[in-house]
């Protein structure tokens, strides 16, 4: 095979075996990689009802047939568990050189499975494989732990995937990190980590990730880089400002979510948009691997000095969401966050939800503590103090480790928790994009934007503009072509900003020249579609209530926009929902009919 070693490194943590398993051509074209190797493998060998923090779950390290070749992006992989924070699939994707270096050493991906009776890490350096002791990094922060396994490996070119505190202490909200400050951020991988006792995976690879023919890959990669290059988002606004261009933008479109979502526009976001960060705090550009894009930033601020970020989303999550107005201070916390091993995203989605708590008079200042910052709109002081008592369970931090949603719960205020089958929402209201709406309530891992970014179309005009206040059938089945695309995307081993530039033929171009198939877009799409399907049915099998759970809080469908240029709007989602069930061939009650099973090959998972 090409762009695949055909190699899987499963890791016993409860008995110490390391084994390697070997599969086909046939299963990478089923599945492709990264989400569709996860999803098979969580389906086949784990109960879907399991605790997401006890041994019988599996987490896993993914690629795909274009991590670690030449392909614009291609330096990205997953991890792929049973997620904790919302008891659904788990699957968190990342950056940076983690990725890549896993396929030099051999392997298309990692099965841990059990639990070890103390903490250990993972040692690859191509075939060599054992797990050693990590006593001495339990309790080390994120860049404490990189340091500490350089100097004791001694190879500056080793890669580590690792946790910080708040995955060695189960806080829900945990992230799986790697160079510093890329994350695999959503759904609290880091606490299945954590409780397994695996601090880190550290990977040294030496070899070539072979593609069927070498100089019509290079000459299509060629092409697809020329194409990113030329397009205004992808060769301008993301290199020149990073993510956070889309501040000003969001803003200005009247749904850039402000304290709790209670509207779509922030006084202040001028003074933290991407623009203001690049004239204020920027030192230079800091791309992953293989990309041309470059939309990482690398900063220097107050105390932390030199550090990286923040994205666009969690600008928003520690900033608007909180009502907060200190572009320097939003930096120290990503710092921290990133340090402590957390989602930003999530982070701030609870601090917003014990906001609201607090102004309505559900959460009191008794709860928090006499000397503890009272959760008040624009508080910076709630950065500092909140973010590492939640890393490390201390005091009020205990609580707020749960997520938003948990806490919204045990304070009787669950209507002020802005989220999805338990997952904090991200950076856009969708009273102003009402197709993202729909993307929300129906995504696979809960509140998230990545799966289906329906922002492009309805906002951005990618690949063509879409009124956001359509609900036609038109903007139902893009989004179905948006979250299978997105998940081809990402079983390639892509990242999701190429789609600023390309499209799906172009996919298909660089997938059949690296592997050496003459599969149509169709037939990847199929596999999208495969995927999707089979995430979905994990969560049928775990449990998920559709009619209940495929919905929005209330504010959102309920409560028009107060101001902007989505005032009086809310999203239709009652009118869309069963559409989309119907297009994709499911019943009406959201669950898979038998002929959709059968038509996607998933037969074996019943």
């Amino acid at each position: 095979m090409f762009g695949y070693w055909g190699k899987i490194l499963r890791v016993n943590l409860s008995t110490g075996k390391i084994s390697e398993e070997t599969f086909d051509e046939k299963f990478a074209q089923k599945w492709l990689g990264t989400r569709g190797f996860g999803i098979h493998y969580l389906l086949k060998e784990i109960d879907p009802k399991v605790d997401p923090l006890g041994p019988g779950n599996k987490i896993l390290y993914t690629s795909g047939p274009l991590t670690g070749t030449t392909a614009p992006t291609g330096g990205r992989y997953m991890v792929i568990t049973k997620s904790p924070l919302t008891g659904y699939i788990g699957m968190a994707n990342s950056g940076g050189f983690f990725g890549a270096e896993l396929k030099f050493a051999g392997w298309d991906a990692v099965i841990v499975e059990g639990k070890a009776d103390h903490p250990v890490y993972l040692y690859i350096n191509d075939d060599h494989v054992e797990l050693r002791d990590a006593s001495h990094l339990w309790g080390k922060r994120v860049g404490e732990t990189e340091e500490a396994l350089m100097e004791e490996i001694g190879d500056k070119h080793i890669q580590i995937a690792s946790i910080g505190p708040a995955g060695e202490n189960l806080v829900k909200i945990a992230a799986v990190m790697n160079n510093g400050h890329r994350a695999a951020g959503r759904g609290g991988v880091g606490a299945v980590m954590g409780s397994k006792k695996l601090k880190a995976i550290v990977v040294r690879g030496h070899k070539r990730v072979e593609v069927a023919d070498r100089s019509k890959f290079t000459s299509v990669v060629k092409e697809k880089i020329e194409k990113l290059k030329k397009d205004p988002v992808a060769g301008g606004g993301l290199p020149n400002y990073g993510t956070a261009v889309l501040v000003n933008i969001i803003n200005s479109n009247g749904l850039y979510p402000t304290r709790n979502f209670k509207t779509g526009v922030f006084e202040y976001a001028e003074e933290q948009s991407g623009e203001a960060m690049t004239a204020k705090y920027l030192v230079r550009n800091k791309p992953c691997y293989a990309c041309p894009i470059g939309c990482g930033r690398v900063n220097k601020v107050g105390t932390v000095g030199i550090t990286e970020g923040p994205e666009y989303e969690s600008t928003w999550a520690l900033g608007a969401h909180l009502g907060i107005n200190d572009l320097a201070s939003i930096i120290e916390a990503n710092h921290l966050i990133d340090d402590l091993g957390m989602d930003t995203i999530s982070t701030g989605g609870t601090l917003a939800t014990a906001m609201e708590l607090y102004e309505k008079g559900l959460l009191k200042q008794e709860d928090l503590g006499e000397d503890a910052p009272p959760f008040r709109w624009g508080n910076t002081e709630v950065l500092h103090y909140y973010i590492e008592k939640i890393a490390y369970r201390k005091d009020f931090g205990d609580k707020l480790a749960e997520g938003g949603y948990r806490l919204a719960e045990a304070y009787g205020g669950t209507e002020y928790f802005m989220g999805v089958k338990k997952q904090e929402l991200p950076a856009y209201d969708p009273r102003g994009a009402e197709g993202h709406g729909l993307g929300y309530a129906t995504d696979n891992r809960g509140g998230d934007h990545i799966k289906a970014y329906m922002i492009s179309p309805e906002i951005l005009g990618y690949p063509y503009k879409m009124d956001p206040h359509d609900i036609s059938d038109e903007k139902v089945k893009m989004l179905i072509l948006f979250q299978n695309l997105t998940a081809i995307i990402d079983a390639a081993g892509l990242c999701v900003f190429t789609t600023f530039g390309l499209g799906g033929d172009d996919y298909r171009d660089m997938l059949n020249a690296a592997t050496g198939w003459d599969l149509t877009t169709e037939e990847y799409l199929k596999i999208g579609e495969r995927i999707w399907n089979a995430e979905r049915l994990f969560n049928l099998k775990a449990g998920l209530d559709p009619l209940r759970e495929d919905t929005l809080p209330k504010r959102l469908t309920e409560e028009p926009m107060p101001d902007g240029p989505n005032k009086g709007h809310v999203v239709r989602l009652k009118e869309m929902l069963p559409r989309y069930y119907s297009l994709r061939g499911w019943s009406d009650d959201g669950r898979i009919t038998e002929n959709k099973i059968k038509e996607l090959g998933l037969e074996e998972f019943l």
